[in-house]
């Protein structure tokens, strides 16, 4: 049996453009051209009609431009991919084409290589997020409870990899329970959350500031930013000085206003205690400790663990062993006996993966779903949704050695 062509439906409003791409994609054994359109409004019907797997869209055009319909088609269509396609190849452009939904963007005049090359590529991440989403039901995990989780994920020094652990995390819990997760980027002065899942959003935690004395649910969700996986974002201040306007009743009303909306709250903090990092604290349920096998590390997860203690959060901490490798000297074993905490979850190194699913923007647990790296963050994010790990299941030998089996913890 062959193989489906993809289907991919050209939009522009140059005829010859359109014979042009027909031509020079006839050749080409698994893409097939099922229509073309002279302007956004007409791709909007046809969008509908004829449910292509891909859509070739100019920028400008009449009636309406390739950029409104392509918000308007992947806001109604989630399995259509739009490819942007343009003479301007200027960074404002890039960035409104992925605002709008847009999967890539290829700069006219280009090559029939290349034309087909980003239809394959794009046409492949896509199947592969399908399929991640579309899981079986046994693989569906139930929370144990009906409230709102707010979780934390903290590090004592950045380049740990807690962001990148957040962002697969969020993904992860989104399709083990197919509830309502939204991630908030509150690393105010530096956060990397956008760049995760390729958004270039045109607000931020910034605007909703400006905003908050009319702050509602409803106008609060104009300002998150919807990945493909489901996960919402609530992405960082454009630029750093922006952090500054940010104050604690600006984040705990927000974070209450995201209760009433959302099962999962994943916040993404800074490696530092400051008067906001202590509110969130105050506010979570869960908090992600992320530590390397690094002496630096370990010593500043020490002195985490002792203001934890302290403010009587520890029984809320989570110890995550990040990009860890037999190779490295220090084991796991040696960070839980300095810490006097075991860890419940031991993610490996996976250093390729890693940064081309950064460079990319694609979440690795979407990109590959079959990966080592990507089965220990979904074992993780059973811990997470629920709630097992506590140090007292860990310490009892019944209860550890179960999770030891099952999440890769020793």
């Amino acid at each position: 049996m062959s193989k489906a062509k993809i289907k991919v439906l050209t939009v522009d409003d140059v005829a010859e453009t359109r014979d042009n791409i027909k031509r020079c994609l006839q050749y080409e054994e698994d893409i097939i051209i099922i229509g073309e359109c002279e302007n956004g409004k007409e791709a909007i019907r046809k969008a509908q009609e004829l449910a292509p797997d891909i859509i070739l869209m100019d920028i400008n055009m009449p009636v309406i431009d390739g950029i409104e319909a392509t918000e308007t088609i992947t806001l109604n269509h989630p399995n259509i991919a739009v490819i942007i396609m343009s003479v301007q190849g200027e960074q404002e452009y890039l960035k409104n084409s992925m605002t709008a939904g847009a999967k890539e963007y290829i700069i006219k005049p280009f090559s029939i290589s290349e034309l087909s090359n980003t239809i394959r590529k794009v046409h492949k991440v896509e199947e592969k997020r399908r399929k991640f989403n579309k899981q079986t039901p046994e693989n569906k995990v139930t929370p144990l409870k009906n409230k709102t989780e707010i979780i934390s994920l903290f590090s004592t020094k950045g380049g740990v990899g807690k962001t990148t652990i957040g962002a697969n995390l969020a993904v992860s819990i989104a399709g083990k329970t197919n509830r309502d997760v939204v991630l908030v980027d509150l690393d105010l002065q530096f956060g990397d959350l956008s760049i995760m899942f390729n958004i270039n959003p045109r607000n931020s935690i910034t605007e909703v500031a400006h905003n908050i004395e009319e702050l509602d649910e409803s106008l609060l969700e104009k300002y998150l930013v919807k990945h493909d996986s489901g996960v919402k974002i609530l992405p960082a201040p454009n630029r750093p000085e922006y952090a500054e306007l940010l104050t604690i009743d600006h984040i705990e009303k927000i974070i209450d206003i995201l209760k009433k909306n959302y099962d999962y709250i994943i916040i993404d903090t800074p490696p530092f205690f400051n008067d906001i990092n202590l509110s969130i604290l105050d506010m979570s349920d869960q908090v992600l400790l992320i530590a390397n096998l690094e002496l630096p590390t370990i010593k500043n997860a020490r002195l985490s663990m002792e203001v934890f203690d302290s403010l009587h959060h520890k029984e809320k901490v989570k110890l995550i062993v990040n990009r860890s490798s037999e190779e490295l000297g220090i084991q796991k074993i040696d960070l839980e006996s300095t810490l006097e905490w075991f860890a419940v979850s031991n993610i490996p190194t996976d250093n390729r993966l890693v940064v081309s699913s950064v460079n990319k923007g694609t979440p690795f647990v979407v990109s590959h779903s079959t990966s080592k790296i990507s089965h220990n963050i979904y074992n993780l994010a059973e811990i997470v949704i629920k709630n097992w790990g506590t140090q007292k299941d860990l310490k009892s030998n019944k209860k550890k050695n179960f999770i030891s089996k099952i999440f890769n913890t020793k």
